[in-house]
């Protein structure tokens, strides 16, 4: 506990934050927009700016009331921050998501202090449409090294995002495209009944479209170092950690959806988001979004009857085609044939025709670096999703082990808990 009236003062962080922005990423105080070309932009206006939203909030009770924790036998005690409690208990009922939509916010920010507790909660919200995963991870310890460089007006940024989406045109010029097998999958499952909406439109349809509501029935499980390895020994030691757990959840997932709509799916959907920028000439440092999906249309009855090795290797079979080329076809997609998307909406859930399993890996982002002058993060928390069936890994840096934090129903979760191969690994958090 700290008597220092300044520890992660709200005012110290809000000035960080409007440096960083002006200094480097004006692109978030700007709203968004139809250019000349008919395509969306964010246009930046000196006298409109959209101002990121903060506030600091208080909570009657201490921290600790709405932490789970678990005990290990070689003496580890992890702890996580439950945010379903958190919501239910605190006087606090929702945190507002950043939007384009509605209120035009980008960035929102709360600072959560806690009666007599020594933790504060730093919580914020960036829109997934100009952001991915490295953008975000990039801002937060850039917005965090502005902050902790206050005092010093000549610092500049180690490492400064690169903004101009230009060099992502120029690199995709030089790119063929080629159309991705998932791609073609969904164009073929849709095709009496895909809708088409001209190019010219798509971009004002979208601005148009309502905000989707955040689904908020979370759930985390946690796996320990060896449980994790053991995992990946089991299944196919020849595999990546997430290839093995990919593969056990979705054989788990598609067992207790059977059971929970008494009738088999035809598809059991497995997506990995990539990272463009691995695999072009783009910066590493490009601040943008440039993540794109990957995913494996598998007939359920085959995953049913396969093994989780065959699984796994099937998932990687599908999920490695990640090269630019396909990224190109999937830009195209995006900007002129909105009913594949839409025919991907509908289908990565879990209902009783399809299982779905979006497996978001963060567990290598720089995410504990993040230091405003007061050390870094002690636990990592996610937020609610927008869509159901989404999952996502996060380092858990109390005993070197992962937290996978899920977006699945309550229902089905009451299944997943009896999974006797889920729980011979993973220990169920809330």
């Amino acid at each position: 506990m700290t008597d220092d009236a300044e520890f992660m003062s709200i005012n110290h962080i809000t000035n960080g934050l409007y440096k960083v922005i002006a200094d480097y990423y004006p692109i978030v105080v700007g709203h968004p927009s139809i250019g000349k070309n008919g395509k969306g932009v964010i246009v930046v206006d000196l006298d409109n700016l959209c101002m990121p939203d903060i506030a600091e909030l208080s909570v009657k009770l201490p921290a600790e009331h709405f932490f789970e924790t678990c005990n290990y036998k070689n003496g580890d005690t992890v702890k996580s921050f439950n945010l379903r409690k958190f919501f239910c208990k605190s006087g606090i009922s929702a945190l507002p998501e950043a939007t384009f939509s509605r209120d035009h916010l980008a960035a929102i920010v709360c600072l959560i202090c806690f009666k007599d507790s020594p933790y504060i909660v730093l919580y914020i919200s960036l829109p997934h449409v100009i952001f991915d995963g490295t953008a975000i991870a990039a801002f937060l310890n850039n917005w965090a090294e502005c902050t902790h460089n206050l005092d010093n007006p000549d610092h500049k940024l180690k490492y400064p995002p690169v903004n101009d989406c230009k060099v992502v045109r120029d690199y995709f010029d030089t790119v063929t495209a080629i159309e991705p097998p998932h791609t073609k999958h969904f164009k073929d499952l849709g095709a009496k009944s895909l809708v088409k909406v001209p190019s010219s439109l798509i971009a004002a349809l979208l601005l148009a479209a309502p905000d989707i509501p955040a689904f908020e029935e979370q759930h985390l499980l946690h796996f320990t170092a060896e449980k994790l390895e053991q995992l990946r020994q089991d299944v196919d030691k020849a595999q990546t950690t997430n290839l093995a757990l990919a593969a056990v959840l979705t054989k788990t997932i598609l067992q207790a959806n059977i059971q929970m709509f008494n009738s088999m799916p035809t598809w059991s959907y497995v997506m990995f988001p990539y990272d463009c920028r691995h695999r072009t000439e783009v910066p590493m440092t490009y601040s943008g979004n440039l993540s794109f999906s990957a995913v494996a249309p598998l007939e359920s009855q085959t995953v049913l009857d396969g093994s989780y090795k065959e699984i796994a290797q099937a998932i990687k079979e599908h999920c490695s085609k990640v090269s630019s080329e396909y990224a190109k076809l999937l830009i195209y997609t995006v900007e002129n044939e909105i009913g594949v998307l839409f025919q991907a909406g509908i289908s990565l859930c879990n209902l009783p025709d399809t299982s779905y399993v979006g497996l978001t890996n963060l567990r290598y982002m720089p995410l504990y670096s993040i230091d405003f002058g007061y050390g870094g993060p002690e636990i990592l928390s996610n937020g609610y999703f927008i869509h159901e069936g989404m999952q996502r890994i996060y380092s858990n840096k109390q005993d070197g082990s992962i937290d996978l934090f899920m977006n699945v129903k309550d229902d089905l979760f009451e299944y997943l808990k009896k999974s006797d191969k889920l729980l011979k690994y993973a220990d169920i958090i809330f």
